[in-house]
C-alpha cells in the first residue's frame, strides 16, 4: 500500500506551512513520522513541487518526489505519483497539515477498503459532540446510508432538523458527522477521479469529494473516535505547539 503526502509551499493563508517549526522539526516531518508508524503502509512519499520541501524531506531521511507545479489540488499530485507507481493498487492521500495524525486512524481507513470490495474510496468521519461545531462552515459534513456509504457532503449542517428550531439541539436528534480529510483509493479510481473535470456540486460547495459522488463513485465512510488538529493558519500552529510542549 502506497501513502502519499502532498505538500506545497504556496498557501494564501499560510505560505511555507509544511516547513513550519514544531519543537525543532518541520511540520511535514511530524506528519511523515506519524504515517510511518501505521502498520498498513508499504511505502510513503511526500509529493511536492518545491525544492525547499524536497530538500527538507530528504534531509530527515524521508522519500520525496518532485511533481509538476501546475496541479490545482493535492489529489492531482497524489494521482500523478500513483500513475508512476503501478505496483501499488491501494493509495492513501494523507493530509500534510495534520502533524498529530494518529497512525491507527490511517490503518482503519486502509483496512476498511481492503475489507469491502464494493468500496472504491474510503474516507473518515467523527461524530460531532460539541453542538457549537455545527456553526463552522469550513468543515465538511457527510450523511451516509445504512451500509456506511456517503450520500452527500456539504458545508451546510446536514440533515436539517426541521422541527427543532435550535441548531445546538440537533445532535440530540441525529448523529452529525464531520468528515476527516483522509482518503484511501483504489488505484484505478484515483486515476479516473483525477481525469474528471470539476463537477457542478463540487464547484458550488468547494468540496472536491463531491466530484466522486456526482460521477457515481462509491465512497465508504469509516467513523472513528478522534478529532484531528489541522493547521490552516499560524494561529492553529500555535495551538499544536502548545499541545506538543504540554502533552
Amino acid at each position: 500500500m502506497l501513502g502519499v503526502i502532498p505538500a506545497r509551499w504556496a498557501s494564501s493563508r499560510f505560505p511555507g506551512k509544511p516547513l513550519a517549526d514544531i519543537a525543532g522539526k518541520p511540520m511535514i516531518q511530524w506528519v511523515w513520522e506519524a504515517a510511518r508508524r501505521a502498520n498498513t503502509l508499504d511505502r510513503l512519499v511526500v509529493a511536492t513541487d518545491d525544492d525547499r520541501i524536497y530538500a527538507a524531506v530528504c534531509g530527515f531521511g524521508g522519500e520525496a518526489v518532485m511533481t509538476p507545479d501546475t496541479f490545482a489540488s493535492g489529489s492531482d499530485r497524489v494521482a500523478w505519483v500513483a500513475a508512476r507507481m503501478p505496483e501499488y493498487q491501494v493509495v492513501a492521500n494523507i493530509q500534510g497539515d495534520e502533524p498529530l495524525l494518529e497512525p491507527g486512524v490511517l490503518d482503519a481507513a486502509v483496512e476498511t477498503i481492503l475489507e469491502d470490495p464494493a468500496a472504491e474510496v474510503v474516507t473518515l468521519a467523527r461524530i460531532v459532540e460539541d453542538p457549537t461545531e455545527l456553526e463552522n462552515v469550513n468543515t465538511a459534513r457527510v450523511v451516509v446510508d445504512h451500509r456506511g456509504y456517503a450520500l452527500y457532503f456539504s458545508r451546510a449542517v446536514i440533515p436539517y432538523c426541521r422541527d427543532v428550531p435550535d441548531l445546538h439541539q440537533w445532535p440530540r436528534h441525529h448523529p452529525y458527522l464531520d468528515q476527516i480529510g483522509l482518503y484511501v483509493y483504489r488505484r484505478e479510481t484515483l486515476l479516473r477521479f483525477a481525469s474528471l473535470p470539476p463537477s457542478s456540486l463540487e464547484q458550488a460547495e468547494k468540496l472536491e469529494q463531491l466530484r466522486l459522488l456526482q460521477n457515481g463513485i462509491r465512497v465508504k465512510v469509516r467513523v472513528v473516535d478522534t478529532k484531528p488538529i489541522c493547521v490552516d493558519t499560524p494561529e492553529d500552529l500555535e495551538v499544536v505547539r502548545r499541545m506538543v510542549a504540554n502533552p
